[in-house]
């Protein structure tokens, strides 16, 4: 990091090049900066472009003692990206979703072409996030903080930062309970990895390491997205199954029922007669047993609702004409 009043003193291998009297590409060839002695770089371990402390670099090219610098931290010390996402806890590339919030944008500075943003703006963050109390985590005894409806919007541009993002991180980020943000983590990365698998004809092994996803994360996953991709192929049967039965006057609109998955590896879909002169309150579509009918508009998959339904045609996938008829009668 830069620490606290030296922001005028950092240098960049062109500036020490320049010292030297030579291009940069002779100083990076002749790997003076690596010599034995050569003041370590004050840039964060792994940063691409490196910086260094030009009081240092001076010493040593004078051969006098190098000296140390301040090691207390102080708000104005400068941190790049990845000092920023470790002082969060977060990774890296989430830090690069978190630096677009407007305050973070305006405290952000360019040192030697390198991002950096003031240790108080970062701790500031910090402190008043969406959803953050002064300790990381959701605040105890909170509901969640972003709407279920906002869940999956909100969470996904995290996934995209950040592949190997975990319910904790979501957590932090977002102030929502670790069940919830498991839940929006599973659905995203299984709804990415069906789609690979559809367009490109991968397996859910493949498509989840071409998406970045470690193995530990994808276990539910891998199952949950074969179902995905079982859903959407049924989509279209489903779809005109919902356009009959609103032309039989039974529902009030032909909008097609959306799959739902009470278990990753199961399909199901809910078709609500709301129609007059409907024969039964509900349908229910299971991908293992056909039609059957439910005795509640409200809760048609609720607790007891598989002990009070009656099977509805034959097969899977009857056609909508025969699934009217055997209603009718």
């Amino acid at each position: 990091m830069i620490r606290a009043g030296r922001r005028h003193l950092v240098r960049t291998l062109a500036d020490l090049a320049a010292q030297q009297g030579v291009t940069h590409r002779t100083y990076l060839n002749s790997q003076q900066h690596q010599a034995p002695g050569f003041p370590a770089p004050i840039s964060s371990s792994g940063a691409r472009v490196q910086l260094y402390d030009a009081d240092q670099v001076d010493a040593y090219l004078t051969g006098k003692p190098v000296p140390q610098l301040p090691d207390q931290d102080d708000d104005q010390d400068l941190l790049d990206r990845r000092e920023c996402a470790a002082l969060l806890g977060v990774s890296p590339r989430s830090w690069d979703v978190y630096k677009n919030d407007a305050q973070l944008v305006r405290a952000r500075l360019d040192v030697g072409g390198v991002e950096h943003w003031p240790r108080a703006a970062v701790q500031q963050f910090r402190a008043n996030r969406p959803g953050k109390a002064t300790t990381a985590g959701r605040p105890k005894n909170s509901g969640d903080m972003v709407p279920r409806e906002q869940l999956l919007d909100r969470t996904a541009p995290l996934l995209d930062a950040d592949p190997a993002l975990t319910a904790a991180g979501v957590t932090d980020a977002l102030g929502v309970h670790r069940d919830t943000a498991q839940d929006a983590l599973l659905r995203l990365r299984a709804d990415r990895m069906a789609t690979l698998m559809d367009t490109d004809a991968l397996t859910p092994q493949q498509a989840a390491q071409a998406l970045g996803y470690p193995p530990a994360q994808t276990r539910r996953a891998t199952v949950r997205a074969q179902a995905v991709l079982r859903a959407r192929r049924a989509a279209p049967y489903l779809a005109g199954v919902a356009r009959e039965l609103h032309h039989a006057g039974w529902t009030t609109t032909d909008t097609a029922p959306d799959v739902q998955h009470p278990a990753d590896d199961h399909c199901v879909a809910v078709l609500v007669l709301d129609g007059p002169g409907a024969p039964v309150p509900a349908l229910v579509w299971d991908e293992r047993a056909g039609w059957r009918t439910a005795t509640s508009r409200r809760h048609p998959l609720g607790r007891g609702a598989a002990r009070e339904v009656t099977p509805v045609a034959t097969g899977i996938a009857p056609p909508p004409a025969a699934l009217i008829a055997a209603l009718t009668a």
